[in-house]
């Protein structure tokens, strides 16, 4: 596992209730854990309780379940997992997302059904014509009660064989708190679907 953190690296840290994830930055790698201080207050992160950690590395997203040994303000020393799984090599999970939604620019609505999504962009399908310069503002439903809104630019449109358009493009958020429910959401469902 030392091999795989290592000081001055990213991570997300998200506790049993998702609303309180937070980021932090690792400030120093032990024999038996390492050492992260966090960018908010560690709400909903407590002693002993264990919590997802997600981050990227050479070889793809590193997940892996552990708990805070000690907590001081906002530096907490993580205990060292017994186990870590790689999701994949790309920098988002991607996961299949078939949803019917509305993708909305400033004098349109379009209709679209995703194909997959990650926290770095989304594919769907249409029978309208959508400007590759455009940015559309799109609600996407994580559940009965959470959403994440964003904005979504083409990057590639092709047609397909359904005379529509199978279109390709990223995200951006208003907050860097739904960038990482998205990103949770799609690391979760991978592992569910893979467990299948």
């Amino acid at each position: 596992m030392r091999e795989l953190i290592s000081k001055n690296q990213r991570m997300i840290i998200v506790p049993s209730d998702f609303k309180f994830a937070n980021k932090g930055t690792v400030t120093e790698v032990m024999p038996d854990g390492f050492k992260l201080e966090l960018e908010y207050e560690p709400e909903g992160i407590l002693r002993s309780n264990y919590c997802e950690f997600y981050t990227q590395t050479g070889h793809g997203t590193l997940y892996f379940d552990s708990y805070a040994k000690e907590i001081d303000g906002k530096t907490l020393i993580i205990a060292s997992p017994a186990k870590h799984k790689f999701l994949q090599r790309r920098q988002y999970t991607r996961i299949k997302y078939i949803l019917d939604l509305d993708l909305l620019s400033e004098n349109k609505t379009d209709k679209v059904t995703t194909l997959d999504i990650s926290a770095g962009g989304m594919k769907f399908k249409t029978h309208d014509n959508i400007n590759i310069e455009g940015e559309y503002k799109i609600t996407l439903p994580l559940s009965e009660e959470q959403n994440v809104e964003c904005m979504f630019s083409p990057i590639r449109i092709e047609k397909n064989g359904e005379g529509g358009f199978t279109v390709s493009g990223q995200f951006e958020y208003h907050s860097s708190h739904d960038k990482m429910l998205l990103t949770q959401y799609c690391a979760k469902r991978s592992i569910e679907i893979k467990n299948k």
